[in-house]
């Protein structure tokens, strides 16, 4: 009975197979040839696909990021790579003792100290100058001091072993008559004149003076306000380094270190650090400076302001040109009018003087009318503007302070002339340059305020000394901190374009850093400040590329929504035709395999 059923079925297929009309539906059968010339025209489209398409593709549309030490980058920002110190070298001259006294004396006031300074960073070095020993120390003390060797003479009593950069001279001399020690601190030099009485010689057998202790506070004195700067700049830095990860041991630890280092500053000192440096500007390696004559009525309509400048004003810029660059230009302004917002002068009767409120000084400047607007140009401008009154509401001064000039924070400085003050009449039409003197001198000291200069010491040169310090310590921390911006930046966005200029540049600035390091341990400041600069510039140039920073705005999703509009028309038909190939290839290798 099944041999009956298979034959029906074979006799049914064997009919519907040789049927024509059947027939005719079949396609031809293809030829082994035209196989053939099918698999290498698939082969041949995904060979140019592979071979070419995927390869130009790769390399068009790849993002190069040029090596960066990455690791190196992040010590410099974590503060692990450099330790600053700042060594300040001060020589000790004794002319007036004998040799192995004056010795005795700089090692015990070395002693004294290093007793008084908590905060190992900022050290005082002391040394004892070479220096031929007069012929008799009670005669000729007082000629000495009146011939002019207090003057300025640093070849006297052969002095040869000078540095290029000591940070202070101190002469100790003898005063007959005195009865205890005293000190002069030269303005304008970098000199300090200790005079000690007869009965304050420093012994060799003793382990310690008076005269030792004495010049030690003295010195810890001069320069308390740059040691609390330069541990407030560093502390600042390691605050920013450990914020991410600070944990409350790491807190506690900085707290700890805070209050160690300041323990032998003057708190008050402390706490005008953080108002003083909210007021100074931030760096910048040139600034603008404009000079501005603003007067209510037509005169004055002129000003003796180039030789001024040249004699009051350019000395300054020339002696911190180390820090920054300054560019200077002056204008006139005539009938200008206070800004609506500050009320009239009061008169004072009493003292029969105009007033000025202290609420009016911060909208003193009528900016919707004065001239003052930011020059075009790189770098801040700093604004230093001469206000003349008018005669009839003259002399105008700050209502209780009485003072004729102010600081603008962030912007720059006023100063009230007088015509009073100036020797001038009413209707005097030019300033002469005597005049204005005052005016400059004020505007010199606001500068130097605004570019983070200490108060203390009075002595010009040593606060210059000390703000060539102040600048190379924070462009130092400035440009480490960008470095360790720019390797988190590079770590956390993989798809940003790190060019060859930015590898450049940081290892430029990489260099400068190590060489600004090694400067300030070898005390070599100016040296330190000219790298800082260079490492601030690199390290800025190479945060703000532009082609890095624009590739930020491009992700790998915007890439796939260009391509794919593209990709899929052209994808399709060559992965459907390699997958039907490959499905023939499979089924004839099976039916070979069966048959």
């Amino acid at each position: 009975m099944a041999q009956g059923i298979d034959t029906a079925s074979e006799d049914a297929n064997f009919k519907v197979a040789s049927n024509p009309a059947n027939a005719k539906n079949q396609p031809p059968p293809e030829s082994p040839e035209s196989i053939k010339t099918r698999g290498l025209v698939i082969l041949s489209f995904w060979a140019v696909v592979v071979l070419l398409g995927l390869p130009v593709w790769l390399w068009t549309t790849s993002i190069y990021r040029a090596s960066l030490p990455l690791q190196d980058m992040l010590d410099w920002a974590d503060g692990k790579a450099c330790k600053p110190t700042f060594p300040l070298q001060i020589t000790i001259e004794a002319p007036f003792l004998q040799e192995p006294e004056a010795a005795h004396l700089v090692r015990v006031t070395q002693h004294a100290l290093d007793d008084l300074n908590e905060f190992s960073a900022h050290h005082l070095r002391l040394r004892l100058a070479k220096s031929f020993l007069p012929r008799d120390p009670q005669n000729a003390s007082m000629a000495v001091i009146q011939d002019g060797y207090a003057a300025g003479s640093h070849t006297q009593y052969g002095r040869t072993d000078v540095l290029d950069e000591e940070a202070l001279t101190v002469r100790i001399l003898p005063k007959p008559g005195a009865q205890a020690a005293s000190a002069e601190l030269r303005s304008h030099s970098t000199r300090l004149d200790v005079f000690y009485a007869s009965n304050q010689t420093p012994s060799v057998s003793s382990s310690s003076s008076n005269l030792a202790t004495f010049i030690a506070t003295k010195l810890q004195e001069l320069f308390a306000e740059e040691q609390a700067i330069i541990a407030n700049i560093l502390q600042s830095a390691q605050t920013r380094s450990q914020a991410p990860q600070m944990s409350s041991s790491a807190s506690s630890a900085t707290r700890e270190l805070r209050s160690r280092s300041h323990r032998s500053v003057n708190p008050e000192l402390v706490a005008k650090l953080d108002s003083r440096m909210a007021r100074s500007l931030k760096y910048a390696p040139t600034y603008h400076i404009t000079v501005s004559l603003f007067t209510p009525s037509a005169a004055p309509s002129s000003w003796e302001i180039e030789s001024a400048l040249a004699e009051y004003f350019t000395p300054l810029l020339d002696s911190i040109s180390g820090v920054s660059n300054f560019t200077v230009d002056t204008q006139v302004q005539l009938y200008a009018t206070f800004s609506p917002s500050v009320h009239s002068p009061e008169y004072d009767t009493e003292q029969q003087i105009w007033t000025l409120r202290e609420e009016d000084l911060s909208g003193f400047i009528n900016a919707a009318e004065w001239p003052l607007s930011p020059s075009i140009g790189a770098g801040p401008t700093l604004n230093f503007v001469l206000y003349v009154p008018n005669p009839s509401t003259s002399p105008l001064v700050v209502k209780g302070s009485q003072a004729s000039g102010w600081l603008i924070p962030q912007w720059g400085g006023v100063v009230i002339l007088n015509p009073q003050d100036a020797n001038a009449t009413s209707n005097e039409a030019t300033l002469s340059k005597e005049s204005i003197r005052p005016a400059l001198l004020t505007f010199s000291h606001q500068l130097l305020s605004f570019l983070g200069a200490p108060q203390t010491p009075p002595s010009l040169p040593l606060q210059l000394q000390t703000l060539t310090r102040i600048r190379a310590a924070s462009l130092l921390l400035s440009a480490s901190s960008t470095m360790g911006s720019l390797a988190n930046l590079t770590v956390a966005l993989p798809s940003i374009a790190i060019p060859e200029t930015v590898s450049s540049a940081v290892d430029t600035t990489m260099m400068h850093l190590r060489t600004t390091c090694d400067a300030l341990k070898e005390g070599r400041f100016r040296d330190a400040l000219k790298n800082a600069r260079i490492a601030e510039v690199q390290a800025e140039k190479g945060f703000f590329e532009k082609s890095m920073v624009g590739q930020v705005y491009f992700p790998d999703e915007h890439k796939v929504a260009v391509y794919l509009p593209l990709l899929g028309p052209v994808g399709v038909p060559l992965v459907m035709s390699a997958l039907k190939e490959l499905r023939r290839l499979w089924a004839s290798r099976k039916a070979g395999q069966q048959g």
